[in-house]
């Protein structure tokens, strides 16, 4: 059983992930979202996986320390585990951290931590796909987050992170709502962009409990959007030369998401 604090453990194995009925305070991705996530939206991070080992070659080569934020359930921490990278894998969620113990128990470290209060370790990579930092409280917290990281990052440390631009929330003003289903799991997601700087997603979640019966869950997920060529000017103040790209590699990134790509100089 899984052991996160605060929970009521459930037994049984989802195709080998275990999962629990979730009462932490984590704002985001409690245990059943967390498990709807990790069986149903494995894609973005699969995606980006070859273009981020590409990216991270030379970490590799000289034994450098890779930081990722927002793991997750540790389906990109597989790849760059795999890969031969000296990990620590990082989230804010419990839950998340839980699943990512069984994905990938190899991993060097699994670290809860939340942006922008808890300090970063000094390293040589930080990665992160997900748009991890649209999830702090607002523009000021991402700027913050994003100078933490330039700071930790090593001379000739590479950067390479996700982000929604305000044009995210432009092209999904009038998004339909979404649903999806597996054998023991659906999900319902209403969108709304409430102002220009913020994505706001309600998620009814519904979870196959052991015996038949069907839990309900819900989570409000309240993303700001930013400016991201401010950004990249912001990382290049603090010694980061980075680049905005709608790509990463070969995979073009959802309209409205970029990737910010680049190196600390010294």
């Amino acid at each position: 059983m899984l052991g996160i604090p605060g929970s009521t453990a459930v037994s049984g194995d989802r195709r080998g992930i275990l999962f629990a009925m979730a009462t932490t305070d984590a704002p985001y991705y409690g245990a059943d979202l967390a498990f709807v996530h990790h069986r149903g939206f494995g894609r973005h991070a699969e995606a980006c996986a070859d273009s981020i080992l590409a990216l991270l070659e030379p970490v590799r080569q000289r034994r450098g320390v890779v930081l990722e934020l927002g793991c997750g359930s540790g389906l990109l921490t597989r790849h760059l585990v795999d890969a031969g990278h000296r990990v620590i894998a990082s989230d804010a969620s419990p839950a998340m951290l839980q699943l990512a113990r069984q994905v990938v128990p190899d991993v060097d470290e699994l670290r809860q931590l939340r942006l922008p209060d808890d300090p970063l370790p000094a390293v040589d990579a930080v990665v992160s796909v997900g748009h991890t930092l649209n999830y702090l409280a607002d523009e000021p917290a991402v700027e913050q987050a994003l100078r933490m990281i330039a700071d930790a990052l090593r001379p000739g440390g590479v950067l390479a992170i996700d982000l929604c631009d305000l044009r995210w929330g432009r092209v999904r003003r009038n998004q339909p709502n979404h649903g999806q289903a597996g054998d023991d799991w659906a999900i319902i997601t209403e969108f709304s962009v409430p102002s220009p700087r913020r994505f706001v997603r309600e998620i009814t979640t519904f979870v196959r409990c052991e015996d038949g019966s069907w839990r309900r869950g819900h989570e409000r997920h309240d993303n700001v959007l930013v400016d991201t060529s401010e950004m990249a000017r912001l990382l290049a103040r603090h010694g980061v030369d980075a680049n905005v790209q709608t790509t990463l590699g070969s995979y073009e990134l959802p309209e409205g998401l970029v990737a910010i790509v680049g190196e600390r100089q010294g």
